[in-house]
Order: C-alpha cells, then structure tokens, then sequence
C-alpha cells in the first residue's frame, strides 16, 4: 500500500482526540492508519516548549521537508500565473488565492503552497541570497525574508495571580466550534502612542478594530464595551486578554457585558494566535511605525470590512462577515 501523507485535516483531528485522552491506537482506528505511524507522528511533533501536539507546526514541517526534495511546482501557466499576481498585489493571501481560482477559472488549480514556494524561489539561500526574479514577499501580509515553520514560542509560564487564568477556560473554545469567543489584543502607534484594540471572534475570525485616545484600562474597557455592546448576549462568551496594564479592568468588562475573562500565559502569544494573525493582516495595511493620529476613523473603517469580507479556507471560503451574520440570525 502506498504511503498517504497525513493531511493537516487528519492533525486536527489527532489534536482534538489527544484533547480527550484517547490511546493511540484508538485514533489510528479513526483515521484508519497503523498505530506506529500515529505515534510517529505524534513524537516528532510536539515542542519542548509546551509537550503539546501542533498540528498546524506539524504541517508546516512536513511541507517544509517535501519542499527539500525537489518537488517544489512551479506556476508555468501564464493563466494561472497572472492571476496568482493580480491577486497578490490587491492584497489576498496564497491560500485565498488558491481557493477561488478553480471558480474564477474553471479547470484551473494551484496549491496554496505552490504560491509560497514560487514567491520564496526568487532567491538564493532561502531568501537572504541575489534576487533572481520578482520581489513578491512584499505583497504577503506577514513578509519574511524567508519561510521558517510556525512554531511555539519559547519563554516563561507565568499564571497572573489575581487573573482568571487560561488555564480554566472552557475547552470548548479551542475547538472553535461555538460563536462567542473572542480574543482582545492592542496594536501600537508610532513612538509607542495609543494605537488600535483589536477584537477578534474564535470561530468565524470577524475583527472589530477601535481607535484608542489614551493608552489606558479605562480607554481600552470603554472601546471592547462599546463595539461588543451590540453583540447578542449569546455571542458574549468569553474573552482572552493578554497580560498587558491596559486589559486591568476585566471585572467592569464583565460586569457590563456579562462576557467571562481569561488571561494567556506570559510570553505564550500562541494562545490568542487568533488576535495575533489577525492583527499581522492589520499590520499589512498599518504598517510598524505607522502614526494613528494621521489615519481617518474612515480608513480603519475600511480595513475592518476588508478583512470581514474576504474569503476564508476553513470557513468553506465564505467570509467572517456572512457567517457571523448567519449565527447573529440563528440566535435572533
């Protein structure tokens, strides 16, 4: 039997059934696989810096290995290689682009990771080297010089003692399968000035971004109060703060929006991972540096309906914005 590289899928799934204590052989039998090759794949992929299976870091090895043996595809179709471009520059992702070509172009395809391959072979030595093409890492919204595996960060587990910890969030928001969760993150102006907070719903990935006056609890209290005020109450679940002075009036956001607080581990950004790509894709618009005081309440507006109304992978590329909508009117 030909061997079936695991998709990333398939490591969601080992995850979830590693979540509810089931043996290895039990998951084997789910996937259908040999129980040597799940408990291979379990051992290989679990950080020293949290004993946790990363199914998402699992992927990225695992593409990053096939990568090295020379079966790296290139975008040779001049269809199919303008597209790819026209997208790119109009600020879509690899993946985005991928999940709606075959639409857009009937029988017509290419892998999200085709895209990333072909951006990163314009170089030599994986990116630091001469330049052999077109620059295009400009135009991804987190630009690297070169593609390093997503990863764990590595650093001190702290538990805020007078905070809700993570640590008793129920689980069922990692799971992303119930609207209500959100994630709560602020985005600095230049010279360290009040910038933006950043509020981002677990499960449908819709982003609410406020201006900041003043780089206070009580400015941050009154932005997250006043835009998940008009959330129906069944889609106030719990929020995920960070451990900055600015999220220290969690018990009066509790208070007014009846919405339960947690607080990630120090150092541990991983676990608003959520709030933190999210706020990578606002830093593609609002780059580092950028002075908030210059930028209209109208063009964060903008920004804001730009990323709730494109096309996401592991929501069916529907957009944030029509499934939020679609769970506001199932709760309605």
């Amino acid at each position: 039997m030909q061997y079936r590289h695991f998709s990333i899928e398939e490591r969601e799934r080992i995850q979830e059934s590693l979540w509810d204590k089931e043996s290895v052989r039990a998951i084997a039998r789910k996937l259908k696989r040999s129980p040597s090759t799940v408990s291979r794949e379990i051992n290989r992929n679990i950080p020293s810096s949290r004993r946790q299976y990363a199914p998402r870091l699992a992927n990225a090895r695992a593409l990053e290995h096939r990568t090295h043996r020379g079966r790296t595809e290139r975008l040779k179709n001049e269809i199919i290689r303008t597209y790819v471009h026209e997208h790119l520059i109009g600020g879509w992702s690899p993946e985005q682009i991928a999940g709606t070509l075959p639409s857009d172009h009937p029988g017509k395809t290419i892998s999200h990771e085709a895209i990333y391959q072909y951006i990163y072979a314009q170089f030599h030595r994986g990116g630091y080297g001469r330049l052999l093409g077109e620059d295009l890492r400009k135009y991804l919204k987190r630009g690297h010089k070169r593609r390093i595996p997503r990863g764990a960060r590595r650093g001190k587990r702290i538990r805020p003692p007078s905070k809700p910890s993570i640590e008793d969030r129920p689980r069922e928001v990692e799971r992303r399968k119930i609207p209500g969760h959100w994630e709560s993150d602020s985005i600095e102006s230049f010279n360290h000035r009040p910038g933006l907070n950043t509020l981002v719903e677990r499960k449908t990935g819709l982003v609410l971004i406020t201006r900041l006056k003043e780089k206070t609890s009580e400015a941050t209290a009154r932005a997250i109060v006043r835009r998940l005020a008009s959330v129906p109450t069944a889609l106030r679940r719990t929020i995920t703060f960070d451990n900055g002075s600015e999220n220290w009036m969690f018990a009066e956001i509790h208070s007014l929006l009846g919405i339960d607080p947690f607080f990630a581990h120090a150092y541990c950004s991983w676990e608003r991972g959520t709030n933190e790509n999210t706020n990578g894709l606002i830093r593609w618009y609002f780059p580092k540096g950028t002075d908030f005081n210059t930028i209209t309440d109208e063009e964060i507006a903008r920004v804001e309906l730009a990323l709730n109304t494109r096309p996401r992978k592991r929501l069916g590329w529907q957009t944030p914005l029509a499934v939020f909508n679609a769970s506001v009117a199932l709760r309605g």
